[in-house]
């Protein structure tokens, strides 16, 4: 099937396809295994995340390891906001009028899915989401149960806060991500089970783009 992966366009230029899901889901290792797989068969790939590796992307990470003591949830939705402008204008808009394949780690949906979390109106989030984001040609939600996502969490990084308030918080929110997979949405939408063989997943996602490919 791979050897088939033809250039994958639409009519803005290239294909965007954004990847979401809980901490632990396993969003950033199967991303790696996609564009691997679509560069050795000749795809220009840019592999890209929110938040950012930029200044405001490294401060929304800092406040999130540090408990978000000193900002309160409207300041932080600002800061995903800006963060998420200036990404769009300079990585992921240039990308797809080259006719790249962007595969992005995270998007609005994750602002709408913890920012919800914390209090604040999902439809004034995706509102205001959408007046920067570029909204994607594809969506793999990658599910897994909030138990295995903890687990792989505390292998890859260790336990830094109660075990119990963490499970409730991925419980909750997880269920936001699958509730995205259900929506209409204008773009194409995938439930990726996470807990599959790491081979299985990556075979699902191609399938998916491989078949974008061949429609009209």
């Amino acid at each position: 099937m791979l050897s088939t992966l033809g250039v994958l366009t639409r009519s803005r230029g290239g294909l965007y396809v954004v990847f979401e899901g809980i901490d632990g889901a396993g969003k950033t290792t199967l991303i790696r295994s996609v564009a691997a797989a679509l560069r050795e068969h000749g795809r220009e790939v840019v592999v890209t995340k929110e938040p950012t590796d930029g200044p405001l992307g490294r401060k929304i990470r800092e406040l999130a390891a540090t408990g978000r003591g000193t900002v309160t949830p409207e300041e932080e939705l600002a800061l995903f906001h800006e963060d998420r402008r200036i990404h769009v204008a300079e990585v992921v808009r240039p990308a797809l009028a080259a006719g790249h394949t962007v595969l992005q780690d995270r998007s609005y949906f994750s602002t709408l899915a913890y920012q919800g979390d914390r209090g604040l109106d999902p439809g004034r989030i995706l509102e205001e989401s959408l007046r920067v984001a570029e909204e994607p040609d594809v969506l793999f939600v990658v599910d897994v149960p909030a138990e295995v996502a903890l687990e792989r969490i505390r292998r890859t990084r260790g336990a830094d806060r109660d075990d119990f308030e963490a499970l409730d918080s991925l419980r909750r929110v997880s269920k936001v991500f699958r509730a995205f997979a259900g929506m209409e949405f204008v773009f194409e939408k995938h439930l990726i089970d996470g807990t599959l063989l790491p081979d299985v997943m990556l075979e699902r996602v191609l399938s998916v783009l491989e078949a974008r490919r061949q429609s009209p």
